[in-house]
C-alpha cells in the first residue's frame, strides 16, 4: 500500500490548523502528505508539512442565491476533475477531508473513485459541507462528544477522537496551572477571531478600567485586536494604569497561553480545545452570527463541567463583563477549579488518535 495521505482543507486556521496536527503525526509514523486545497490556500500555505500541494477549483455560495449555486456548481465539477486527474497519477491510500468548501473537490473525487474517505468535524455542529459528504464516507471522525446537525446514522457511527492541537498546544497539557498568589500578577489573555472581534476588543479596556485598583495594579493583559481598535484599547489601558500588550496577533499564542490565568475570546472548536488542552479557565463569548450556533455549541463541552463561563453577545455589556472580571480574579481557588475542570474534558492526544483512525480506514479497500 502506497502510505500516501491527501489531506483535503482550507478556508481557515480552524480547518488548517487540525488538519496540519494530522498531517506532522502521519508523517512521524512513515506517511507522505498531500495537501488538496482551494488555489488559495495551496499557493500560501507555506508551512502546510505536504511534500506537494494541489490547487483546486472550489468555490462557496449563500442560500437563496441560484446564480451563485450554479456558479459554485460548475466550481467544484472543474475541481472534482482537477483533483481526480492527480489521484490517478499519486494514488493516495486515503483521502482525509476537513470540512469546508475547498475540501469538496477532493472529497468528491476520492469518493467517485472508490478510494478510501475520513471526514473530520471540528465543531460540535457538523458543518454545511461534511453535512453533505458524511453519509458517502468510510469514516467519520469528530472533536465533541455531541455531533448536532447530522443525521442519526452518521452521529451514531462517528468516532470521537478529539481536536488535534498543534504540538506546541499539547505540550501544556503537561505544565500545570499554578493560579495567582495574594500579591503576584495577574495575567489576563484575550484571544480573538477576525470575525466579530470588535466586540471584545472595545468592551474588554472598559470593564479592566472599572477593576477595583488593588486589582488594576496587578494585572498584565495581553490582548489580540483589530488593528482599527488598538489605539482605543492602549489609551483606556493607560489611564487605568495597567499593564498592557496590545496586538493584531500573537505568534507565541502557546507560551502566552501557558502563562495566563485566566483567558477572554471567543468559542471557536479550537480555541475551546485548547484551553481544554492548556486547562486554563475562560470567559467564552460565542459569536451570535455563527452559522447554527456553532460557537455557543462549542463552549458548552468546558461550561457543562465548570472550567468557564459563557457570556452570550446580547448580554455582554462592560457593566456584566467587569462583574465576572471582578468575581473571577479575586478568586484564586476558584480559577484552579476552573483550570482542572477544563482539563478533565481535554484530548491531548488527538492527533493520534485521528492518524489510528485514518490508518484503519486506508486498509479498508
Amino acid at each position: 500500500m502506497d502510505r500516501i495521505a491527501v489531506v483535503a482543507a482550507g478556508g481557515t486556521g480552524g480547518h488548517l490548523f487540525p488538519a496540519q496536527a494530522l498531517a506532522e503525526a502521519l508523517i512521524a509514523r512513515g506517511w507522505r502528505i498531500v495537501l488538496a486545497s482551494d488555489q488559495r490556500v495551496a499557493a500560501f500555505a507555506g508551512d502546510f508539512p505536504a511534500e506537494r500541494k494541489i490547487g483546486l477549483s472550489a468555490r462557496t455560495f449563500r442560500s437563496g442565491d441560484p446564480l451563485g449555486m450554479a456558479r459554485a456548481g460548475l466550481a467544484i465539477v472543474e475541481g472534482v476533475m482537477q483533483a481526480r486527474k492527480a489521484f490517478a497519477e499519486i494514488r493516495p491510500a486515503v483521502v482525509v477531508g476537513f470540512g469546508g468548501y475547498p475540501s469538496v473537490p477532493g472529497l468528491l473525487a476520492a469518493i467517485s473513485q472508490g478510494r478510501p474517505t475520513v471526514v473530520h468535524e471540528q465543531n460540535a455542529v457538523m458543518g454545511r459541507a461534511n453535512r453533505r459528504l458524511a453519509g458517502h464516507v468510510r469514516t467519520v471522525a469528530c472533536a465533541f462528544p455531541v455531533l448536532q446537525k447530522a443525521p442519526a446514522k452518521i452521529a451514531a457511527r462517528a468516532v470521537v477522537v478529539g481536536n488535534p492541537v498543534r504540538p506546541e498546544i499539547r505540550a501544556l497539557a503537561d505544565l500545570a496551572y499554578e493560579a495567582p498568589t495574594a500579591d503576584g500578577p495577574l495575567r489576563l489573555l484575550m484571544t480573538g477571531g477576525s470575525q466579530g472581534a470588535r466586540l471584545l476588543s472595545e468592551r474588554l479596556p472598559q470593564a479592566v478600567a472599572r477593576l477595583p485598583q488593588a486589582l488594576r495594579l496587578r494585572l498584565r493583559v495581553q490582548q489580540q485586536t483589530r488593528p482599527e481598535s488598538m489605539d482605543l484599547a492602549r489609551q483606556a489601558y493607560a489611564e487605568a494604569g495597567v499593564e498592557a500588550e496590545v496586538a493584531p496577533f500573537f505568534r507565541d499564542m502557546a507560551g502566552r497561553l501557558g502563562q495566563a490565568h485566566l483567558v477572554v475570546g471567543r468559542s471557536g472548536a479550537g480555541t475551546v480545545c485548547e484551553l481544554a488542552v492548556a486547562g486554563r479557565p475562560a470567559i467564552l463569548v460565542p459569536l451570535a452570527i455563527a452559522l447554527d450556533d456553532d460557537q455557543g455549541q462549542n463552549a458548552r463541552l468546558l461550561a457543562d463541567v465548570g472550567g468557564a463561563e459563557v457570556m452570550r453577545e446580547n448580554v455582554l455589556t462592560v457593566e456584566t463583563l467587569n462583574a465576572a472580571l471582578e468575581r473571577l480574579l479575586s478568586d484564586p481557588a476558584g480559577l484552579a477549579r476552573m483550570a482542572a475542570a477544563a482539563r478533565s474534558v481535554a484530548r491531548p492526544d488527538a492527533a493520534e488518535r485521528l492518524a489510528d483512525v485514518v490508518e484503519q480506514t486506508a486498509q479498508t479497500r
